[in-house]
């Protein structure tokens, strides 16, 4: 049973008015990063982004950018070509992020460069085929 104490920082934790928490629960969403990293260099296909965004399967990619249009991050543009092609493109929102990746880049590389994390990125991918 939770003491009042776990359940104070549950809700503290969970509480969505916090745009700190909306923020953390969107994009923690496995993958949705590298989607949005992938994305800022303009629109792609479906095709094209399964390719960039190496170890997100189909599924997961669908689920993401359904997610992402949502929140208003991305646009999806239905070509009316045969056979019909859609394309996901960052609106001003999802562009927005562009300076938190770049953050998360140099801090990446100010204190993680030289540790070995392949094994984390490897059970990341394993866990998305499944």
């Amino acid at each position: 049973m939770k003491t009042p104490e776990e359940t104070t920082e549950t809700a503290e934790i969970c509480d969505l008015s916090s745009n700190l928490v909306r923020g953390v629960l969107l994009l923690q969403e496995k993958w949705v990063l590298l989607i949005v990293h992938r994305l800022l260099n303009g629109p792609l296909g479906f095709n094209e982004l399964t390719r960039q965004a190496d170890g997100v399967n189909s599924t997961t990619l669908s689920q993401r950018l359904a997610l992402l249009e949502h929140a208003g991050l991305v646009t999806k543009t239905i070509h009316s070509t045969m056979p019909p092609r859609t394309s996901y493109e960052l609106t001003e929102a999802g562009r927005a992020l562009k300076p938190v990746l770049e953050a998360i880049e140099t801090w990446s590389g100010n204190y993680l460069a030289g540790r070995d994390l392949t094994s984390r990125c490897k059970e990341a991918v394993s866990t998305d085929e499944h």
